[in-house]
């Protein structure tokens, strides 16, 4: 990764639960920060929904407050700031007003000045009903500011390519064409750091099967990140400037 300009630069990912922010993006996030970017995490949830683990870690009552801290541990690990959120109930993301989400992100937005936001695509990656309720409100607080002083300069998307989802046998991803990924990372300079991460979600391991596999297809997994660059309005792109 070259070198950044030296002025502050900003990213904001929204998601939907933690652990969203460590598996898929994790990599590129421990690398901007310690490159000096300020990296900002806004979570619309606190995993209530989720899993409490096998064996159960915790009472199902306590499971938000539980994922919470592995969130921060999370960040912690990949060395970014501390989490915010939306404190809106997980799983319930469809029916939350819309409006609202959107001017709470836009919010977020005037707040930090962050040039790329980050977020799910719009199908989600698994087709999960709360990553494509944040991917909308994500994508709409973009466009709607697009004229806006503050206005970020482009709008990511998690991705996986079908390379990887093929060498996988990933069938349940909803994996992109190689040739439209925008930016592919090599992140195992910072491996034990995203390793770590992950080790924070303890609730969530038995929903992640790759966890459980050999070093090598995790590596092939979660060893390079791959993004997709949706929409751009001009500026300095310091992530597709790569």
């Amino acid at each position: 990764m070259t070198p950044l300009p030296e002025r502050p630069l900003v990213l904001l990912a929204v998601f939907a639960h933690p652990d969203d922010e460590t598996f898929r993006c994790g990599g590129l996030l421990a690398l901007l920060a310690e490159r000096g970017v300020e990296v900002n995490i806004l979570t619309a949830t606190r995993g209530e929904a989720g899993s409490c683990g096998d064996p159960p870690l915790c009472e199902v009552e306590k499971l938000g407050e539980v994922r919470e801290r592995e969130l921060q541990c999370a960040c912690g690990a990949l060395g970014i700031k501390p989490p915010a959120f939306l404190d809106y109930s997980d799983g319930k993301l469809a029916e939350v007003d819309e409006e609202e989400a959107v001017a709470k992100i836009k919010a977020a937005v005037r707040e930090l000045h962050p040039q790329i936001l980050l977020t799910w695509p719009a199908d989600g990656l698994s087709g999960h009903s709360d990553h494509k309720a944040v991917s909308r409100w994500t994508s709409r607080a973009f466009e709607e500011m697009e004229k806006d002083a503050q206005a970020p300069i482009a709008l990511y998307h998690l991705a996986v390519s079908q390379s990887v989802a093929s060498a996988l046998n990933l069938t349940k991803l909803h994996a992109i064409p190689d040739e439209e990924i925008s930016l592919t990372v090599d992140v195992m300079s910072v491996w034990k750091q995203k390793r770590t991460a992950m080790d924070c979600h303890r609730t969530q391991a038995g929903d992640s099967p790759i966890l459980f596999a050999p070093e090598e297809k995790q590596r092939i997994f979660f060893g390079k990140e791959h993004f997709r660059r949706v929409r751009a309005c001009g500026g300095d792109d310091f992530l597709f400037a790569e």
